[in-house]
């Protein structure tokens, strides 16, 4: 909308533009080249024509400098495959052109001859920045007598020669514009002669400008030297030749981390100066893909990475600078494939740098980024920074859903704290896996092959991402290493890596021949069911019940008891989902184990009775059925026929009376047993209890425990608030059994008969077998 009030503006022929305001317009208008909206592109176009012809007369020789630099873009975009932004940029072209007075390269765009333009543009773009240099006086007339003879010198000269290999590259996949860009590196050189063939040995960089070097072989130790000449060129307030950016591309693509590392250190805080060359690098992508390992590189060495350069320089660079860099790199449109090529070392990078940022805090850090904030005018600190840079990377991907997703729900805030990263990069990847599930994967493989070795110092958010996308990569040629990786975690102190290494293994398992293999992991879940986490006993169970679905994985004789045993202990488990999974796992244990597995499982499948059936009086249905069931398949087990038939029909009355008389040796064990469910919350549960205990108090009638174990059942009921009519009953029977005993040993209990009788008065006899009967009709 601003470039079309300020073309509605300038339709008016009365109006002009001043001289301050043209090249600040021209200047804008020449960013908005290379927009990523084709309509904006065209807008500007035209507009920069408007600026050229309106402009005041004293405001044309400022103009000057800009629109030299404009003839490398316009070129460029005369190969756009939008034809109206082709046909405006040609047009355009023509314009400037006759505003600089080269008629040449005017009547070479009118003719359409785009492919001899790069030619002449190198030679006219020269003269004319030489010529500029000389009206400013800049240079010495002796200078001048130099620089216009080297020309002449160097024609007529025989350089000496060496062949150089040629370099075979593929095309990218873009077309116009990059053959367009290597057609204009290749102006000068002729049909019939190899491009590299008669390029000199050398250039010395203390008597060439930096314009002037397009044909010379740079050396590796010249280029720290060349770039801090492109910088200081870049900072001064000389005419920028187009050829300084053409050779910028150039060295940035044969040297790329010389480059890189040379520009970090002479301008880390990305000054006007480099961010041109940061930007004209980012304008082309296979140069962008050349500077990106060394920038990932630098970027991963928190805080300062070191690396000597050809000329010895091993000054440490800050891993805040290459991040500055690529943000800057970002804005450019055209690095658009290099950043999705590198994208998951870049998010991989970037998450590190938050997670890095963020705990720990440096004061040669806060230094520099101090600087940083003032050249850039930044009011945010490190780790929002980085978070800002993974934004403008994902937008870049466009990816600008995910961006907005994060924001909603609060995952930006959240990954800022040190403690809950894990959890948004977890929301990250989940949010990138509905938009973006080839980047995804990606990264999820990336990330694989870090946490392939221990000892990561960010493993918990890798892990994290990780196990969001577990489900969409192909495993064949990793599933080993995955595995691995899961069993290490399944050890780790952490709660939140034990969860998330079972949340792995949850989603491995659908794969039987994993499924298979995760065998060996058997003994360390058992471990894990320990755990005082519900969440983390949950997976557990799940992992196992998963694996026991396949028919043809059986449980080992190793294995099965001491499963068997911590299962049993989950009966009782607060979280009914445990306990759910706890009692469905026991009984596909007892239905699966192998032969030589099954004798020892006897006394533990013994031992699971009572729990069993107790549960089956759970108020939570779905628990109260598995356990119906479980217990009809233990009794199976243990070849107790009538306590199997007295299940399937129905008749859990019946069950415990059963269970008792079958082996009266054990009625005290199983009384003490039963004492625990007198505080379980539920009121179907205590009478249940209540109910047994009453029952097996029966059968401890002469045995030597008899006293002992009445007691510890009478102090256990006594603890109720509110007892149960049963409960009432049972604790009177118990009290006039417990003074008996008691007199009949000669002790002295005066308390038992009284507390007896209070016990009587305050309920009505039950009988425990739900009948009416008089209160001591269970030991008649």
């Amino acid at each position: 909308m601003s470039l079309s009030v300020f073309r509605n503006v300038l339709q008016h022929k009365d109006i002009l533009v001043s001289r301050t305001t043209a090249p600040k317009m021209a200047e804008a208008l020449l960013l908005l080249f290379d927009h990523d909206n084709s309509y904006v592109q065209v807008l500007s176009l035209e507009l920069f024509i408007r600026v050229m012809d309106l402009v005041v007369d004293e405001g044309k020789k400022p103009l000057e400098k800009i629109l030299i630099q404009s003839l490398l873009p316009l070129f460029f975009h005369c190969h756009d495959k939008n034809w109206d932004v082709a046909k405006a940029s040609q047009k355009m072209l023509i314009r400037v052109a006759e505003f600089l007075n080269m008629r040449k390269l005017k009547q070479l765009v009118k003719k359409g001859q785009l492919s001899k333009f790069g030619k002449c543009l190198v030679a006219s773009t020269a003269d004319f920045g030489r010529m500029a240099e000389k009206r400013q006086g800049l240079f010495s007339e002796k200078k001048n007598k130099d620089s216009l003879a080297a020309p002449a010198k160097q024609r007529n000269a025989s350089p000496k020669v060496q062949p150089v290999k040629e370099k075979k590259k593929k095309d990218a996949a873009g077309g116009g514009f990059s053959n367009s860009l290597k057609k204009f590196f290749a102006c000068g050189k002729t049909e019939k002669e190899d491009p590299n063939k008669y390029r000199p040995l050398d250039c010395t960089t203390a008597s060439i400008e930096c314009a002037e070097w397009t044909n010379y072989i740079l050396k590796a130790d010249q280029v720290p030297e060349m770039v801090r000449i492109m910088h200081q060129r870049l900072a001064s307030p000389e005419t920028a030749d187009v050829r300084l950016f053409m050779n910028i591309l150039r060295m940035a693509e044969e040297h790329p981390a010389g480059v890189v590392l040379t520009l970090l250190r002479c301008a880390p805080t990305c000054d006007r100066a480099a961010t041109m060359i940061w930007r004209t690098i980012g304008s082309s992508s296979p140069t962008v893909e050349k500077v990106l390992p060394t920038l990932i590189c630098v970027m991963e060495d928190w805080p300062v990475h070191s690396m000597f350069t050809s000329d010895g320089d091993d000054t440490n660079v800050f891993a805040l600078a290459a991040t500055l860099v690529i943000w800057v790199i970002i804005q450019v449109p055209k690095c658009h494939e290099a950043m999705h090529k590198y994208a998951p070392h870049l998010l991989v990078t970037l998450i590190v740098q938050i997670c890095e940022s963020t705990a720990h805090a440096s004061e040669e850090v806060d230094t520099f980024w101090k600087k940083c904030q003032e050249e850039h005018h930044l009011n945010i600190n490190p780790s929002s920074f980085a978070v800002q840079t993974m934004k403008a990377l994902l937008c870049r991907l466009r990816c600008e859903n995910v961006v907005m997703q994060m924001a909603r729900k609060h995952g930006w805030d959240t990954v800022l704290c040190a403690h809950t990263q894990h959890y948004a990069v977890g929301l990250l990847a989940r949010e990138m896996r509905r938009d973006v599930i080839p980047l995804c994967c990606r990264t999820a493989i990336h990330l694989l092959g870090l946490l392939s070795t221990e000892g990561h110092r960010w493993d918990l958010p890798f892990l994290a991402f990780l196990v969001e996308v577990l489900e969409y990569l192909d495993l064949r040629e990793c599933s080993e290493s995955v595995l691995e990786m899961m069993a290490r975690y399944l050890q780790s102190e952490c709660r939140e890596r034990r969860r998330l290494a079972l949340r792995g293994l949850v989603v491995l398992i659908r794969d039987r021949l994993l499924a298979r293999r995760m065998c060996i992991l058997s003994q360390r879940l058992v471990d894990v069911l320990a755990d005082e986490d519900a969440e983390v006993v949950r997976m557990s169970l799940c992992v196992f019940m998963n694996v026991l679905q396949h028919k043809d994985i059986l449980v080992a004789s190793t294995t099965a008891p001491r499963l068997a045993e911590a299962l049993v202990q989950l009966f009782d488990h607060d979280n009914s989902n445990v306990q759910l999974l706890s009692i469905q796992l026991f009984e596909k244990v007892i239905d699966v184990v192998v032969d030589e597995g099954k004798k020892p499982l006897k006394r533990i499948t013994n031992h699971s009775l009572l729990p069993l059936f107790i549960h089956c009086h759970e108020e939570n249905q779905r628990v109260a059925n598995a356990s119906q069931k479980t217990l009809h398949c233990a009794a199976g087990f243990l070849k107790r026929r009538k306590l199997k038939q007295l299940v399937k029909k129905g008749q859990l009355s019946k069950f415990g009376k059963c269970m008792l008389a079958e082996d009266r040796s054990q009625a005290a064990e199983h009384l003490r047993r039963a004492l625990p469910y007198l505080e379980n919350p539920q009121e179907s549960v205590r009478e249940a209890a209540i109910r047994f205990i009453g029952m097996a108090g029966r059968c401890l009638k002469g045995q030597p425990a008899e006293l002992h174990v009445l007691t510890q059942a009478l102090e256990a009921m006594s603890k109720d608030d509110s007892p149960s009519s049963s409960n009432l009953e049972v604790q009177a029977i118990f009290g006039q059994r417990s003074s008996e005993l008691r007199s009949s040993s000669g002790l002295r209990d005066p308390g038992s008969q009284e507390q007896y009788q209070e016990t009587v008065k305050r309920g009505p006899p039950f009988s425990v077998t739900g009948a009416p009967a008089t209160a001591d009709a269970g030991y008649s």
